[in-house]
């Protein structure tokens, strides 16, 4: 389906039949008894919207900025896996949307991260303004780091100051990010210090 942010073939229908499940009794009504600390054991309908989620980080806008810096203009056109995926969001998001309003905490959080990336398509920009009413609400209650990044990365990228919502956490989190940024700038910036798109050789 996905292997080291690819997109295959299989992804489409694989993204499909997820979204088709997973407003499902059978998948809606969690697992109980797991301890959803641990990953594996999380419940299957989180464990669904967080396939979705990374699916939808693999294909987003910054994905496709990437590709095109490295492969030129052409390059969504050229990745028609990627391409089929991104026009299907509407219809993810459709899917999505109801279990905003889980009665699980885990199932919200997963559906809000889910959201966020599907909702870069066009037809879904009018729902920007119900997702950043969920994301304040994460924000107050969640101490997830993912889901903060997640979360706190939208809001700034549709204009929203964060600074009244982050926490301490958040605020060492970025500075922290910061400066791995920085260094791996200088590190691609000098090939004898690590290595370059463009080695010398």
């Amino acid at each position: 389906m996905i292997h080291q942010n690819t997109i295959y073939e299989a992804t489409v229908p694989v993204a499909r039949y997820v979204a088709a499940i997973l407003n499902q009794p059978g998948i809606t009504a969690g697992d109980s008894g797991l301890d959803t600390a641990v990953p594996s054991r999380r419940p299957a309908l989180v464990r669904l919207l967080a396939w979705l989620s990374d699916t939808a980080y693999d294909a987003d806008d910054e994905c496709v900025a990437i590709g095109e810096r490295h492969y030129g203009e052409g390059f969504l056109y050229e990745y028609e896996e990627m391409r089929a995926f991104r026009d299907l969001r509407p219809a993810i998001f459709s899917a999505v949307q109801p279990l905003l309003g889980h009665e699980s905490t885990d199932a919200r959080d997963a559906a809000l991260v889910a959201a966020i990336p599907l909702a870069e398509h066009p037809l879904l920009a009018e729902h920007r303004g119900e997702l950043v009413d969920h994301a304040r609400r994460l924000l107050a209650t969640s101490t997830d780091r993912h889901n903060r990044d997640r979360v706190l990365d939208a809001l700034q990228a549709w204009g929203h100051d964060t600074s009244d919502l982050e926490n301490a956490a958040d605020v060492a989190a970025r500075e922290r990010y910061a400066r791995f940024g920085a260094e791996r700038a200088s590190r691609e910036g000098n090939w004898t210090g690590g290595y370059s798109e463009d080695p010398p050789f």
